[in-house]
């Protein structure tokens, strides 16, 4: 008879400077699966939980926090362990038993890490079936960072995602850039492309219902890469909430709140850089 999670031997679990168990794997795999942009992802490990992150062409970086609260058990020895990993293998791993809820038997989860050099260990288990994966850890890269600290922003608004949902839609999205306009004045925010059809634009007035936290202190306009940007389109569409951010540099900070199925709420947060190529005004 296979064992369950809870009734293997402990004993073993010594071994690991890093063990953390949840009883449902989507709660993780969904959260991975909104930064899935690229083949590999490095992983910090510490006492609040996981941070996963993914970037790109040194322009765009997505991090997924995975916060200790979410597990029900999580322990770590270390103040923090990092590593890289390909991302592609570790979802497939994780939606293994697929990767929708099936007749209603959830998928558990409980991951281990022995240390540098050593593999990332799932065990996964469902309706008393246990599959164990051993994913290949690499050297972490060092990754960017875009020191964009709350006391350089110049812009924020929150706002519930369903609208921005359906201007990202509307946009054109053969433009090769997308214009953010965010002013203390008219039309406060203003999202514009410029594609093979002409320019469109999708305006959000500060007292919309749509948006929940207003706060411009001058007006910006920046525009940041359309392929860029594309990536977290997938993080919106779970989300709920996002918080849109600029700085006084111009770099763009999109924090999206998801909520799991327990109703649990993790962040995804992308950063972008500003497109230096503003010559051509029909661009």
């Amino acid at each position: 008879m296979p064992m369950s999670l809870s009734t293997q031997e402990p004993a073993d679990d010594d071994q690991f400077l890093m063990i953390a168990k949840i009883d449902n794997a989507r709660s993780v795999s969904n959260i991975l699966k909104a930064i899935h942009f690229k083949e590999t992802a490095t992983v910090f490990a510490s006492s609040m939980g996981l941070k996963v992150t993914v970037e790109d062409a040194k322009c765009i970086q997505a991090n997924a926090f995975i916060q200790e609260g979410i597990f029900q058990e999580y322990a770590i020895k270390e103040d923090q362990l990092t590593f890289k990993i390909n991302l592609t293998v570790l979802l497939e791993c994780l939606t293994i038993f697929g990767s929708g809820p099936v007749g209603g038997a959830c998928t558990s989860l409980k991951m281990c890490y022995q240390g540098y050099g050593c593999p990332l260990i799932l065990i996964l288990e469902e309706d008393g079936v246990l599959t164990d994966c051993s994913i290949k850890t690499l050297e972490p890269d060092e990754v960017l960072d875009f020191n964009f600290c709350s006391t350089n922003v110049v812009n924020k608004i929150i706002m519930k995602s369903e609208c921005l949902k359906e201007a990202f839609n509307e946009l054109d999205m053969t433009s090769d850039v997308l214009e953010f306009l965010m002013s203390p004045d008219a039309p406060h925010l203003r999202l514009s492309t410029f594609g093979n059809a002409g320019s469109t634009t999708s305006d959000f007035p500060k007292d919309s219902d749509m948006v929940e936290s207003f706060q411009c202190s001058q007006t910006q306009t920046n525009r940041y890469k359309v392929s860029l940007l594309k990536p977290s389109v997938k993080a919106l569409a779970l989300s709920s909430r996002v918080s849109i951010r600029t700085d006084n540099r111009g770099f763009l900070s999109l924090q999206y709140m998801i909520k799991n199925e327990d109703g649990q709420v993790c962040f995804v947060e992308y950063y972008c850089a500003p497109d230096e190529d503003l010559d051509d005004p029909d661009h």
